[in-house]
């Protein structure tokens, strides 16, 4: 990495903000993303209008249709027989490995899992987030989530459900459907038929939910049916966007486990990835009249880069902006504008690489700092001023500030506002550049 490192003499304006003498500051706060509704699309051009009124009915109704699925359920329960407790929460991603040998999928522990998933899948055919599926079914009656409101939400929290037991009832954070779709197509591979049917009809319920949760433009949000606030907003974080995009492709080639899918659905699926795709190149963001890297969320309606948890700010990210650049990468046959995109987004990791500053956690007194230390690097922050391409910090008073070691030591150790995410972008752009682009447009 000599070449990033020789960068960091353009990185004087990012690193004064680091030095001893310079004066730390709260230079904003954060405000709530605005909810897709029907008032706002209303202020679209005509033409665009009943598309987005179309999906916001779509959305409305599969909600009411959720939520009267549950409630016909408790009203059939036996009298004297309580409601079940909600499901347990907890790390949900490591109960569905995704890496295992082929026949596990065919065993116990496997078909533990994958019934888990099908009993606990949404009638609009997604799944919560945040559940260990290496439990029984669901119940009769039971919440289709666990409660995932923050303990240290308040009052006006940005995360703050407004009912903790309908919240990310159907969601694409933290992996989740996704997850889901993958493992139950992976145990159906290794069944007969018989007893693969239920879990590939899940699987492409699942599908059908991803498509109909797609917007308009071709993103994602986080949450479908919508369920307000920055749940509604387009969501590149955790690499929401990308693997969704990712996923449809893959099944849309109908290889492997995806053999089963129906032509008609793959090819539905393959469309959607391509509106992903363009979607991606359509919001890349612009400074001076040049493409630059990726906001991790953004208001579906307009494309502006929004906030999401009171301390995640609306501006540059790059750590999902690695992972739309690799993703663009993987495409067979990039065009050009796919090109252009990938040498953008590079050009400004390369730019927002810091020198001389390491990442630290010191002592309970003082937390995770950023430190001086000459020669280390290079290092990323997660969040960018999109203006000033200056790092940007936010905690849960939803402050901004410049500089992150004035933020609480809670969400100073509590987020990671640094890391080397670019690195492995870097490394696959060599390949990849000298690949595709035209020798006088490849970086030496």
């Amino acid at each position: 990495m000599n070449r990033v490192c020789k960068l960091a003499v353009h990185l004087v304006g990012l690193i004064v903000l680091l030095a001893p003498q310079a004066r730390a500051a709260v230079i904003g706060v954060n405000v709530p993303a605005a909810s897709l509704t029907a008032a706002r699309i209303d202020t679209l051009p005509e033409g665009q209008r009943a598309v987005w009124i179309a999906y916001l009915t779509r959305s409305t109704q599969q909600r009411e249709i959720d939520r009267a699925a549950l409630a016909a359920e408790r009203a059939a329960l036996p009298a004297g027989i309580a409601i079940p407790a909600p499901p347990q929460g907890g790390h949900a991603e490591k109960t569905m490995p995704l890496n295992q040998a082929p026949s596990w999928y065919a065993g116990a522990a496997a078909r533990l899992v994958a019934d888990n998933i099908v009993s606990f899948q949404t009638p609009a055919g997604g799944w919560g987030k945040n559940q260990p599926r290496d439990r029984p079914p669901r119940r009769l009656g039971q919440d289709y989530v666990a409660d995932n409101n923050s303990p240290r939400a308040v009052v006006g929290d940005f995360d703050l459900a407004e009912n903790p037991r309908w919240s990310y009832v159907g969601t694409i954070d933290n992996d989740a459907t996704i997850t889901e779709i993958r493992f139950l197509a992976k145990v159906a591979a290794q069944l007969p038929d018989a007893s693969a049917r239920t879990y590939r009809a899940s699987a492409l319920k699942g599908v059908a939910y991803l498509l109909a949760a797609q917007f308009p433009n071709g993103g994602w949000p986080q949450v479908w049916p919508l369920q307000g606030g920055y749940h509604d907003a387009l969501t590149l974080n955790d690499n929401a966007v990308v693997e969704v995009a990712e996923l449809l492709g893959e099944l849309g080639l109908g290889q492997q486990e995806w053999a089963f899918v129906p032509a008609a659905l793959r090819a539905q699926a393959l469309a959607a990835e391509q509106r992903a795709i363009g979607l991606l190149l359509a919001s890349q963001i612009s400074r001076h009249g040049r493409k630059t890297i990726w906001a991790q969320q953004y208001d579906a309606l307009s494309l502006a880069p929004v906030a999401a948890r009171n301390y995640e700010p609306a501006s540059l990210c790059t750590g999902e902006s690695v992972e739309a650049l690799l993703y663009l990468m993987r495409q067979a046959e990039p065009s050009p504008e796919i090109q252009q995109a990938v040498e953008a987004g590079m050009a400004t990791l390369r730019a927002l690489a810091l020198a001389d500053v390491q990442w630290l956690r010191g002592d309970e007194t003082q937390g995770r700092r950023l430190l001086a230390k000459p020669g280390a690097g290079p290092l990323w922050a997660r969040y960018y001023d999109a203006a000033s391409l200056k790092p940007v910090f936010g905690d849960r008073d939803k402050t901004l500030h410049d500089d992150v070691n004035e933020i609480s030591m809670e969400r100073r150790n509590g987020y990671a506002w640094f890391g080397t995410w670019p690195l492995k972008a870097l490394a696959a752009y060599e390949a990849w550049a000298a690949r595709w682009l035209k020798p006088q447009t490849a970086r030496p």
